[in-house]
């Protein structure tokens, strides 16, 4: 373990300044949070079972480390509830000993959870557009709203790599691959982050391989597929992308509960990492050591457990940290130095934030606008970029019809286009007494208005997830009567059950939900062309109706601009450019499934039964066209980059935005690797006709893996490197020779796929 008395870990003089003046009961205040939960709103696990409830003015009484979401718990003003906060925050500097104010934090997922806040796609969506930018902007105004509102921490982003789609939070990830959620999820922090804003990196680590895709299930997974698979976007974010505060997950791996394990928390993170930044508990997750996993035996010793493992702050309460610490602190169990290092962590924090030097006498703005025109120009460009075409025989862009069947529980329902992290699936769920606080058009809505002279009828059909098909007969005779018919299909987010994705939402198979599959079956039997909209949160298996519409639209909750993103791609004023960030399943029993398997994954005379998806990752269509052609030099060096150039050429008649795509597999490996493996990928727009170079830098790390001795290696030989549309398409390809000894990978080697467009 990381000696306490580190100075790097410790903190500053004024740190230690401070916490030599502290009681027991002073520090152990500066470790938890208040929340004021409400009755009936279960926004998080096992919520209820937690009965030990205080008041704001008990809670104060020796400081106070967290203010719990006191937007995002229910729907306020935000100009009223930042004269509450400042209130608060005046009392906690004035009227406690050392007056030290409250660090505030909230949920921040798909942008700030509070009621009117913009709202944008959800991270499965940011895996789709591939673009780091514009994601990076994106963290930079969600920031700007939470600064503005005195919030101080953001509980995102999460960068579990997506192992099995049956799990429920998978509308929360940003993909499959770990480059790509470990890309794209830096690039949020460093917008979040460059605001003043401390973003927090969930779930560290393990999370997403549960096993069955059931949320909270034991890990089953080896410490290969950890470090080269389950760490590395973290990686990426604690030494690149500077974050300020990491989540430990809910997850047991190999049956040692993550929130108890010194070894990644304090050893990776710390030792390994040099991370100086604070380690929070997911929401009661160092009670649930006793309540879920059995290995503390009670709250006192939950609480030993946690701090000696690296866990520095208890949220979203006290349960662990207040009374029961206190206990065992005072009777020895607990050694006092396991708090002092925490509550130094906590300060620096706090020192960090500038709240040590905040007396709070000014006043908020009298006017606070969450969804300024800036949030929705974002938010509609990300939108757009995602949505992601998956076939198409000429029926899309629609050319002016006379008449549209709009047709599916998601074509006119507005919540369609949120994700379970949303205010509006997460909170208002619970308030269907307040308005939704946004603009929002659905995608019906959206098509009307693109299409002013058609006819557009609307037909539900059948609801998200119920048995109940007595709406079927009136969507057959909608699409009967129509030139073609649109069916949005897919998910409701919620959490714990009331959604078909989300927190607790989990699946047992990958059909639509409900009687989905009959509505669209029955639609097709019509005759008239069907043109399939996806609005959900996970993939789905839906092979059998790939072949059959005229043309399938898959988007991943698009947010409040996603009604006019799906509907300008329909039309064809967007030109869609989303490629799939996690492969399309054929099936829920070939589950768990990636693309980055070894040979032995995927088909084969071995067994009667197809592992491949219906669809690979990377693939998306255009109603353009585009060439590639690669160029490689012809050695690097283990310790070295691949030097990739590719010429992309629109070969269309029409501008439109192509990622480009280079993978790589390893030829002959001391360990099993990869088929393919995404080495680095560039969006580029490109009018009718142009063509451009994306020269690429691929550092060899990207092809680093755990040997045999346990040690992360770039081995010498033969790589096979291409381009194209997706990973299971080699449209110009060539092989470089890594030349060397066996490099050992250190956190001093490069990360990051440079690319440079000419």
């Amino acid at each position: 373990m990381t000696d306490l008395q580190t100075p790097s870990v410790v903190g500053t003089s004024r740190a230690h300044a401070l916490l030599a003046r502290m009681t027991l009961d002073e520090k152990l205040a500066q470790l938890v949070g208040f929340w004021e939960k409400g009755d009936g709103e279960v926004v998080a696990p096992l919520q209820g079972e937690f009965a030990v409830e205080q008041g704001l003015d008990d809670a104060v009484r020796h400081g106070l480390g967290h203010l719990t979401r006191p937007y995002g718990t229910r729907p306020v003003d935000a100009g009223d509830r930042a004269r509450w906060l400042w209130a608060q925050q005046r009392r906690l500097v004035r009227e406690t000993r050392l007056g030290i104010p409250a660090l505030v934090h909230e949920e921040c997922l798909t942008g700030l959870s509070a009621w009117r806040a913009a709202t944008f796609p959800t991270p499965l969506a940011w895996g789709a557009a591939f673009d780091p930018e514009l994601v990076e902007e994106m963290g930079a105004a969600i920031g700007g709203s939470m600064r503005t509102l005195g919030i101080h921490q953001g509980l995102a982003p999460v960068l579990d790599v997506i192992r099995d789609p049956r799990w429920g939070r998978v509308d929360e990830c940003i993909s499959e691959d770990p480059y790509v959620v470990g890309s794209l999820g830096t690039a949020y922090v460093q917008g979040l982050q460059s605001t003043g804003v401390h973003a927090t990196l969930k779930h560290f680590v393990g999370y997403s391989a549960s096993q069955a895709g059931r949320n909270f299930a034991p890990v089953h997974a080896g410490p290969r597929e950890i470090e080269d698979v389950l760490l590395l976007p973290f990686e990426m974010a604690v030494l690149d992308g500077g974050v300020r505060s990491v989540m430990h997950s809910y997850a047991e791996i190999d049956g040692v509960p993550v929130a108890a394990s010194a070894e990644l928390l304090t050893g990776v993170l710390r030792d390994r990492w040099r991370f100086d930044g604070t380690v929070v508990a997911d929401y009661f997750g160092v009670a649930f050591l006793q309540l879920l996993h059995g290995v503390a035996a009670d709250l006192g010793d939950a609480a030993g457990q946690a701090l000696a493992a690296g866990v520095d702050i208890e949220l979203p309460t006290g349960d662990a940290f207040l009374a029961p610490l206190a206990a065992a602190v005072r009777a020895g169990a607990v050694d006092e130095a396991l708090v002092d290092r925490a509550v130094l962590r906590a300060l620096q924090q706090k020192e960090d934030l500038g709240l040590l030097d905040e007396t709070f006498d000014d006043e908020p703005p009298a006017t606070i606008d969450l969804d300024t025109p800036e949030h929705r120009r974002i938010a509609a460009r990300l939108a757009e970029e995602s949505v992601v075409l998956l076939t198409n025989d000429g029926t899309l862009p629609l050319r002016a019809p006379a008449s549209v069947a709009v047709i599916g529980p998601n074509a006119d329902r507005y919540d369609a286009l949120f994700g379970c992290y949303s205010f509006v699936n997460h909170v208002l769920a619970h308030h269907p007494e307040a308005e939704v606080g946004l603009e929002v058009r659905t995608v019906r809505e959206s098509l009307a208005a693109e299409l002013p002279s058609a006819s557009v009828t609307f037909e539900r059909g059948c609801a998200v997830d119920d048995q109940d098909e007595s709406g079927i007969a009136a969507a057959v005779a909608a699409a009967e009567a129509a030139e073609v018919a649109v069916v949005v299909v897919g998910d409701h987010a919620g959490l714990f059950g009331r959604g078909t994705v989300g927190e607790g939402c989990d699946r047992d198979d990958l059909e639509l939900p409900g009687v989905q599959r009959a509505l669209v079956e029955a639609v097709l039997a019509t005759g008239t062309p069907v043109v399939l909209v996806l609005l959900t949160g996970r993939p789905y298996a839906v092979d059998w109706a790939l072949d059959r519409c005229a043309a399938a639209v898959q988007t991943f909750f698009p947010g409040e601009e996603g009604g006019p993103a799906v509907a300008g791609v329909l039309t064809g004023r967007v030109n869609p450019s989303g490629h799939l960030p996690v492969s399309l399943p054929r099936s829920a029993g070939a589950q768990p499934y990636s693309y980055l398997h070894p040979a032995l994954g995927g088909n084969g005379d071995v067994t009667n039964l197809r592992s491949t998806p219906a669809l690979p990752f990377g693939h998306g269509l255009s109603y353009t066209t585009f060439a590639r052609a690669l160029e490689l030099d012809s050695e690097a060096g283990t310790d070295g980059a691949i030097r990739a150039r590719v010429r992309v050429t629109n070969t269309g008649d029409r501008a439109g935005d192509d990622v480009v795509q280079v993978y790589g597999r390893d030829v002959v490996a001391s360990v099993t690797r990869p088929v393919a493996q995404l080495l680095g990928y560039r969006r580029v727009s490109l009018e009718a006709g142009q063509s451009v170079v994306v020269d690429l830098t691929i550092p060899t790390t990207r092809l680093a893996f755990t040997g045999r001795s346990g040690t992360r290696i770039v081995e010498p030989g033969d790589v096979e490197v291409w381009v194209g549309p997706s990973c299971a398409t080699k449209e110009s390809q060539g092989t470089v020779t890594l030349v060397g000894g066996v490099h050992e990978v250190s956190i001093a080697d490069e990360r990051w796929t440079t690319t440079l467009v000419v």
